[in-house]
């Protein structure tokens, strides 16, 4: 399955870049958990955020970071089989979770729900 894994990047960090990392760094631990069992992990933030920079963007919250930070995450839960929502609190990724549950694909809590390909 190609599966996108949604966990804070924001929510509780103040815009902290070290807290900004830790987050993109727990959602590519968990991606890299995803591929080991056989699937295709996908995160927005690796999409997003080469993007955002490419464009213009002078800092997280901007008008160029909200043109494309949630919408590339949008665009590509529609090709995804699943999400795996992982971490604490985050209106982003509860999005991508109502959006996954509304089209019929899975959601899984843990890694531990997931199947191994």
């Amino acid at each position: 399955m190609m599966i996108l894994v949604a966990g804070p990047y924001r929510s509780g960090t103040g815009d902290d870049p070290a807290k900004l990392r830790a987050n993109v760094d727990a959602m590519h631990d968990a991606a890299v958990e995803l591929f080991r069992a056989g699937h295709l992990p996908v995160t927005g933030e690796a999409l997003a955020l080469p993007l955002i920079e490419r464009a213009g963007s002078g800092g997280v919250g901007d008008p160029v970071f909200d043109e494309i930070f949630h919408p590339i995450s949008s665009r590509l839960l529609e090709r995804c089989d699943a999400v795996l929502r992982i971490g604490g609190p985050s209106a982003g990724a509860d999005e991508m979770v109502a959006q996954a549950r509304a089209g019929g694909k899975r959601v899984f809590a843990a890694l531990a729900d997931v199947p191994v390909a």
